[in-house]
């Protein structure tokens, strides 16, 4: 491929990538009920999802580039660890804060856009993905990653959806939200793919960073309040569901990517 072509098709499957992510509100448009039950259960799925996505997608995958570059797993680690203070600071600097959001984010909490903070962070890398892909050459390649990126993005919308729905966003609001965070994909995807020299080794490290502030966020918010709202058991299963539905989906998309 030419560079005008590595451009094309990384812009294209950026913004389709983006847009996947709103698919992930569309599952969650019949929860109405505002009760502190459904909040604590969307809290705690989406919890889970987020746990499976920062453990078996981005650490797994920042771990796997240890074939071309052996310190790889050292940096996904010390992503991980970056990423939980990044989201620390970030926390602490809301904290004594009031958010106004306006009309954009009706119904929304602070913990609603730490949540859109952290997966527009997660989206980062993602983007990087998706050039370092087309940027290799292999148009196959790159358009796999794409797709898998594209996939995993429709249960992260879930993930943003299920807690901002129970809060009372509108569905619309929760979609465009749930775009709004993989904005990063669409923009970081073009200059990966025309400098992978630069990008490439910054991977691993902004894949563990990315892990790091969701995980940081899952324990910090959403599990606390799932057990203040819906006790033990209900966060329990709630976390089981989510964690175990995300894995289901990355191990058939694995699946279905090794036949291709």
């Amino acid at each position: 491929m030419d560079k005008s072509q590595v451009l094309y098709w990384t812009t294209l499957t950026g913004i389709l990538s983006a847009l996947a992510t709103g698919l992930g509100a569309i599952p969650v448009a019949y929860i109405r009920n505002r009760s502190q039950v459904v909040r604590a259960f969307a809290s705690a799925v989406a919890a889970g999802m987020m746990i499976s996505a920062s453990v078996f997608s981005l650490a797994q995958e920042g771990i796997a580039l240890k074939v071309k570059r052996p310190s790889a797993p050292y940096e996904v680690i010390l992503g991980l660890l970056l990423g939980a203070a990044f989201f620390w600071l970030v926390e602490k600097f809301f904290e004594n804060r009031d958010l106004h959001f306006g009309d954009l984010g009706k119904g929304a909490t602070k913990r609603g856009f730490l949540i859109f903070v952290a997966m527009f962070v997660h989206s980062i890398p993602e983007g990087i993905a998706i050039g370092v892909g087309f940027g290799t050459g292999d148009f196959n390649f790159g358009l796999i990653m794409a797709l898998a990126i594209s996939v995993h993005n429709i249960p992260e919308g879930i993930a943003i959806s299920l807690p901002l729905r129970a809060e009372g966003v509108s569905i619309w609001m929760c979609a465009l939200l749930s775009i709004l965070s993989s904005i990063p994909q669409p923009l970081f995807a073009p200059p990966a793919a025309m400098a992978v020299w630069l990008f490439e080794p910054l991977l691993a490290l902004g894949l563990g960073f990315a892990g790091g502030a969701m995980i940081y966020l899952t324990v910090a918010e959403l599990i606390p309040e799932a057990l203040e709202n819906g006790g033990k058991s209900l966060t329990a299963w709630g976390v089981m569901v989510g964690l175990a539905g995300m894995l289901l989906v990355t191990s058939l998309l694995n699946l279905i990517n090794g036949k291709l």
